[in-house]
């Protein structure tokens, strides 16, 4: 199979590994340890310290391997064409979604989205509606200022970079709706909460999130004791 002039095979696209559900956080749905799908935890201590204003974040499977270099072609080689096989995912995962009214990407900043030539939010947004038949709005969340790279920033750093940064231009378009903020990949999930933000405080009656792919991070449940570190051990 090929997309442009870049070779992806069948099986590249065959072999992709979704996330977990059963063993993942309810609200941001990270995958747990073992050891906290064990004790039966149904929210990871993240969520459960600092709840997001988004009311369910899924993602179609790890950011790593094969869907990692897929969703870098897409992004930074312009392989539009890998959007398709990718919503093909996405779509699979919102079938446990309670069914949204409007799907919506994260929106890029003007000198950004020139930069780029394209918002790859956008395009898989597209593909998604097509496979669903839930309609989109490009227009109505707006990125109302320039923000850095999130790559590379901690999590209290990406917080405050998209602090604001987002605006809903048409409240009538997200009052009292169940609106799904579609992106390419979830690390933190401060991006997407931001939206969340300005989604609800426009009258959005629930935010939802799908991301092609989530960053790995490991997580605890609340009580789960801390390993005490190595005599040396840096970290």
């Amino acid at each position: 199979m090929h997309f442009t002039s870049v070779p992806v095979c069948a099986d590249c696209l065959a072999n992709l590994q979704p996330l977990p559900e059963a063993r993942s956080c309810d609200l941001c749905g990270l995958p747990f340890e073992e050891s906290a799908a064990l004790q039966g935890t149904t929210r990871c201590g993240a969520c459960m310290a600092e709840p997001p204003t988004f009311d369910r974040a899924r993602s179609f499977g790890v950011y790593e391997g094969q869907l990692r270099q897929l969703i870098h072609l897409l992004k930074y080689e312009r392989m539009r064409p890998l959007a398709g096989p990718l919503a093909d995912g996405m779509a699979d995962v919102l079938e446990s979604f309670p069914a949204p009214d409007l799907l919506m990407p994260v929106p890029l900043f003007r000198t950004r989205r020139w930069q780029r030539g394209f918002n790859q939010a956008l395009t898989l947004t597209r593909e998604v509606s097509r496979r669903t038949a839930i309609p989109f709005d490009k227009r109505t969340l707006q990125r109302s200022r320039a923000t850095q790279p999130q790559a590379g920033l901690s999590y209290a750093e990406r917080r405050r970079n998209v602090q604001g940064a987002f605006v809903v231009s048409q409240r009538h378009r997200v009052s009292g709706r169940t609106i799904l903020v579609i992106d390419d990949v979830m690390t933190t999930g401060a991006t997407l909460d931001a939206c969340a933000r300005s989604l609800k405080a426009a009258g959005a009656k629930a935010v939802l999130t799908l991301t092609v792919a989530r960053a790995k991070r490991r997580l605890r449940p609340v009580n789960a004791p801390r390993v005490p570190k190595a005599k040396g051990q840096v970290g």
